[in-house]
């Protein structure tokens, strides 16, 4: 059995309008889609993973038309989000190329950064054949990053973090400016002039890359 790990990256930067809805809040963030399933009635259910104010998923869900019943759950800024929501573009066209390539995904499904938008990254599993032709089946407007590709690992050696190239700039120049010398030689606020981007979003951003890491280093040694 293959696998592929890509980010998709949409052209308008959106999934659906409930990622829409979330991307543009400062509140709260959808990190993860867990989980994704077609119900009845051109309807599908998700269970979003969620960071952030929870009172603010709830009123953004409860503003959008394409979530039909939502519920949250969790406390201490994460949480997760049960939403039945309507198919619409482009969730109905993924969803017809996994049923007629016979493509297994590997869950959950992951919002990471990109130079040109967010995107959603995704471990397909099937064939050689079904992969490359479920790739070749995206329509315009979807853009593919192919990030890993290989012999599928029940056991997770085939999924190991990477970072982003976004990440890897950042990395990159933290590195050099000595932000990991002790002590330390710069900041989270010189490090994000640096790259126009605000204090927050570089902190964020680290976070996230020690955590990448230390995942890749945790699989290395099992």
């Amino acid at each position: 059995m293959r696998y592929a790990t890509l980010v998709l990256t949409w052209a308008d930067g959106r999934l659906n309008a409930i990622d829409d809805r979330f991307s543009r809040s400062d509140a709260v963030a959808i990190e993860a889609i867990r989980y994704l399933n077609p119900v009845h009635e051109r309807r599908y259910v998700e269970l979003l993973e969620l960071r952030g104010d929870l009172e603010r998923a709830r009123a953004l869900l409860a503003d959008c038309p394409e979530a039909l019943e939502y519920d949250v759950a969790g406390e201490d800024g994460r949480g997760v989000a049960y939403v039945q929501c309507r198919i619409v573009e482009p969730v109905d066209e993924l969803l017809s190329i996994l049923r007629e390539h016979e493509i297994v995904l590997d869950w959950p499904m992951t919002y990471v950064d990109t130079d040109a938008a967010r995107g959603l990254e995704v471990t397909a599993l099937g064939t050689n054949r079904a992969i490359q032709h479920a790739a070749a089946a995206l329509p315009d407007g979807i853009d593919l990053d192919l990030q890993r590709l290989g012999e599928y690992d029940p056991g997770g050696g085939n999924s190991a973090p990477t970072l982003t190239a976004r990440q890897r700039e950042l990395f990159e120049l933290a590195i050099s400016e000595g932000y990991y010398e002790m002590p330390r030689e710069t900041t989270h606020r010189e490090l994000a002039a640096k790259l126009d981007l605000a204090t927050g979003t570089v902190s964020e951003h680290l976070q996230r890359i020690e955590a990448t890491l230390a995942a890749r280093y945790t699989a290395a040694i099992r």
